[in-house]
Parts: C-alpha cells; structure tokens; sequence
C-alpha cells in the first residue's frame, strides 16, 4: 500500500483535496493537504472554472493534462461531464500542435513507454518498468510514422498513444490503471525533427527492412508474455508497415488497427447512416476514395467486404471502386502500386485514352460517383467544380471529407451544403457547428475514429474474445449507423460526440456478442450486455 506523498504523486490512486480524514489517516497524509475536505464535484467545478480562463487551445489542454497527470480519476470525471468540449482539446485536432510543441512542453512521460529500435534488448524491461505491476489490459503503440495530416513525427507522436487511450476511458470506460501508452522510436525522416536541438528522440533517419520487422516481432512476443489478456491496438503506422503488421498478428493475437479498421468502421457507419437517410441501398453505389493510402485502402477494403455480405460477388464487388492517389486514378498498371491498392485498381480499356484521369474533376466527371470520401491531406481538394460535376449525376450525394486536422480537410463541411443546394450528405474528420441553410439546420456527423474504436476494443477485451475479426467490425458499423435518426430533415449521418459513452456501449455490446456468437469469446461469457457493464470502470472515488 502506497503512503504519504507516495500515494500523492500516483495518478491512479490520488484523490487531492478529497481524500477524507479516515482515509488521511490511513494512508499517512496528515499534514500534507490543506483541511478542507472537499467532493469530486466541488473539484470538478473548480477545475473547469479554471480551465474557461484560458484563451487558447493549446492552454486548454495543458491544464487538462495537469489533471490527467496528477489524478485520473477527476480527469475522466471532468471528460465525462464535458466530452463534447473536451474532445476536441484533449484529442484531435488541438493533438496535433501537442505533438508539433512536444519538446518544447515536456514535462512528464505521463506513463507512458519509450522503446528504441536500436535496443531490442531492452524492450521486455522497459515493459515491465511502466506496467509497475499493474494488470495492462488495453495497449496503444505508434511508432508516428503516419499520423494523419502532419506525417512523421519520431517520438513525440506518443501524444497519439495516450490521447487515443483518454478517448477509450472517456468513451467506453476501460480503467486507466489498466491501460499502457507505448513509443517505438525507430528514427524519423522529419528533417525539422531531426535538426531540432530540443528533439527528445533518436536522432537519426527511420530504420527499416528486416531490423524494423524484427523489432516489432521481438515486441510482439514480450507483450503476449507479460500482457497475456491485453489488447495490442496498432496507431499511426507508416503506409509501408501498417497493413503489413497487421496481416502477421491479427489472427495470432488480440489486436486492431485504427488507422487501417478503425477509419473503414466508422466510414461504413457514415455511408450506411446516409444510405438510411436518403432510402438508397448499397449495392447501388459506387466509391471513389481521394487518397489511397492506409485509411483509403482499409475504407475500399471495409465496403467491398459489406457488399460481399449482402451477397455481391467478388468481381461484381470490386466494379464499385475507384480509388484515386497522387498518380491519379490507380490502373493495374500503375508504377509504385502497395499491396492494398492493388485489390482495387482499375483497367485502361474501361476508360477513354483521352481522358485526363489525374484530374479529380475529371475523373468524377468520368466515373460519376455517388460516395466521394477524402483522406489525402490535400486541404480543399474538393472545390466547387469537382462537387457540382458530382451533384449533377447524384440526388443525394454522400461526401466525407474526413483529413484532420483542419488546414488538412479537403473541403468545409458547410460549402458542400451550398454547393448542392442542401442535397448532400456529410460527415467530416473534425468537429463542425450545425448550419442554417433554407430553412433547415444541418448537422454533421464526425466521422472520427473516436465514435467507434473504443466500443470495439472494450467490447473485444470483456469477453476475452481470441481477435477482433471482421465480422466483430461489421456488427460495430451496423451499431453505429442504425444509431441515426432518418426522419429529421438536415439529420447527420453519424450520432454526435456528445453521446459518445452512450453508443460506445451499444458498439461495445454487438462486438462482445458477435464474438460470443461465432464461439471466439472465452467459454465463461453467454450474455454480451452483463460483460460489458461488469468490464466498465466509473471515474468516482
């Protein structure tokens, strides 16, 4: 039992002010706080009156992360009574300046675990060292080759590991104690990094090839070592890596992508909610992804496998996509192709030679698409040309610019309303104010991983399921989307943030059962809801 400013200075364990007498003297803190005793409430309330004083965004979230540092429990208290504010500050996009200012505002590792590529020696250690005896349930590891919208940023996307892990908590409630945020630094191609002084990792370009995957299996198997129970949840791995781990390790252990499943899920989710809105049917789609690199490719992959699902064909199924990268439309036979891409390419022979099919333009002009989803980075890719050329072949078309952060997003959420004078249906990558437009108030749905992946892993992790499978992310979509109300003219096609706990639960319900139903969940485990609310922590003291 931790004692005195031992027990103070463990996140997990500290209360401040609201330890009570008994408890005071119990632990060995008499003496060490001020008399008055107070409730979370009161801390809360004074915390938050705290944070209203601050001007920027940036301050906002150092003050949270204060909190976060020194008591968890009134962290998640606070998150949970203002999520939908909070999101935005303690995750994206507000994250990505975080990582972007990480030398500069260093202050703590807030637990989180740094192993070096050049020490592979030494990762079983440094697992044991920050897991300090604790039961690690629930991992999130980047090495932040490819964090969305700013690229490689070496080291200090461990922001992205603990952000992602507050957001699990915040959402679906796994106990912070049992969570583990962990940094492979493999190097980093960033010159900026890379030149600054300040720069807190290794400093030297990324190691790749054999090293690299050698590292990670040596990670791998520590991790089912000591963290036998535990799920591994992949971030921001580069376009080279990310597919590839995931295909070596998804049927050997509990483990998710976010970046590669997380982004496909809740992109389903959006086109399902806006198929439910506008009484249109899957199968009569067609899906043209701007930006086919790991997000792109794992959307295709995650649509393709629902239109298999509602009884397509494999070659009846492939004819809906069409996936655009900064070649242009991809063809079988273009140069620089991934593995992932290729599943989706298209033939020359279906197109006219004359046509310039690395223009977007163009090729929606050609393709005519009814589904147009952006994940290129390419701020305000989708000028008003591009969407009217869309809108004249579609009644209802279903546009997702979803890059973050914002100066990445391919086009304002509120000028594809204009645009198509009402008729589209959007969901962004970040945060968007509802908007009057003739008469109507339109709401968008965010079509952010956040609404998602933490209903997922928590629904996975209480029932022991063996993996997370694609029919486990299917039932998580369908969840989602059947969340949407279809009846409210200018309705989003994604349920809004500020419902987050809620439908986490209801995401985290249908993945346990669909575990439990295909027999892949822990023997023990027959009811998916009593699972689920037994795995739930509470931020209460």
């Amino acid at each position: 039992m931790e004692i005195g400013q031992a027990r103070l200075n463990n996140p997990f364990l500290n209360k401040g002010t609201a330890f009570t007498m008994a408890e005071r003297q119990t632990y060995g803190l008499i003496g060490l706080l001020p008399p008055r005793v107070k409730t979370i409430e009161e801390q809360a309330a004074e915390i938050y009156a705290l944070y209203q004083t601050k001007d920027s965004q940036i301050e906002k979230r150092h003050l949270l992360m204060e909190v976060f540092n020194t008591n968890r429990t009134l962290f998640f208290y606070l998150m949970e009574m203002h999520i939908n504010e909070f999101m935005p500050i303690v995750y994206d996009p507000v994250i990505a300046e975080a990582i972007e200012q990480y030398n500069e505002r260093y202050l703590k590792p807030q637990d989180a675990v740094y192993l070096n590529v050049d020490h592979p020696e030494l990762i079983e250690t440094s697992l044991k060292n920050g897991a300090n005896g604790r039961d690690i349930r629930l991992i999130v590891v980047s090495d932040a080759q490819g964090i969305l919208g700013i690229g490689d940023w070496g080291v200090n996307g461990v922001d992205i590991s603990v952000g992602k892990l507050m957001v699990y908590t915040a959402a679906a409630g796994i106990d912070p104690a049992q969570v583990l945020p962990i940094s492979i630094d493999a190097g980093t191609d960033n010159e900026q990094l890379l030149n600054d002084p300040n720069y807190l990792g290794q400093r030297h370009h990324r190691i790749s090839g054999s090293t690299y995957f050698d590292f990670i299996d040596q990670f791998v198997t520590s991790v089912e070592k000591l963290f036998p129970n535990s799920l591994l949840h992949f971030e921001d791995f580069g376009r080279g890596t990310a597919a590839k781990i995931l295909d070596q390790y998804q049927d050997r252990i509990l483990t998710f992508n976010d970046d590669i499943q997380g982004t496909g899920i809740i992109v389903l989710a959006g086109v399902l909610g806006a198929l439910k809105i506008a009484k249109q049917d899957l199968v009569d789609q067609k899906f043209l992804s701007f930006g086919a690199g790991t997000a792109g490719t794992g959307i295709a992959k995650m649509l393709y496998q629902e239109l298999l699902r509602q009884g397509l064909t494999p070659d009846e199924a492939k004819k809906h996509f069409y996936l655009v990268d900064k070649q242009g439309l991809l063809f079988d036979d273009t140069e620089g192709l991934t593995d992932k891409q290729k599943a989706f390419t298209r033939q020359r022979s279906e197109f006219d030679n004359d046509a310039d099919l690395t223009d977007l333009k163009t090729i929606v002009q050609t393709v005519q698409p009814t589904v147009l989803i952006g994940t290129s980075t390419v701020h305000n890719a989708f000028t008003e040309d591009v969407i009217k050329a869309m809108a004249q072949h579609c009644e209802r078309p279903i546009i997702f610019p979803i890059s973050n952060p914002t100066k990445k997003i391919e086009a304002d959420p509120v000028d594809l309303i204009k645009w198509t004078q009402g008729r589209a249906l959007v969901a962004a990558g970040i945060p968007v104010d509802d908007f009057d437009y003739q008469g109507v108030s339109y709401r968008f749905g965010q079509a952010n991983n956040a609404l998602i992946y933490p209903g997922v892993g928590v629904g996975a992790l209480a029932v022991q399921a063996e993996k997370i499978d694609d029919e486990m992310l299917a039932a998580a979509a369908h969840a989602l989307s059947n969340l949407v109300d279809s009846t409210e003219s200018g309705a989003p096609v994604l349920p809004p943030v500020s419902q987050l706990r809620q439908f986490s639960k209801v995401v985290a319900t249908a993945v346990a059962q669909s575990a439990i139903d295909q027999g892949i969940a822990a023997p023990q485990y027959h009811d998916a809801s009593q699972a689920v609310a037994d795995f739930v922590w509470e931020a209460k003291y």
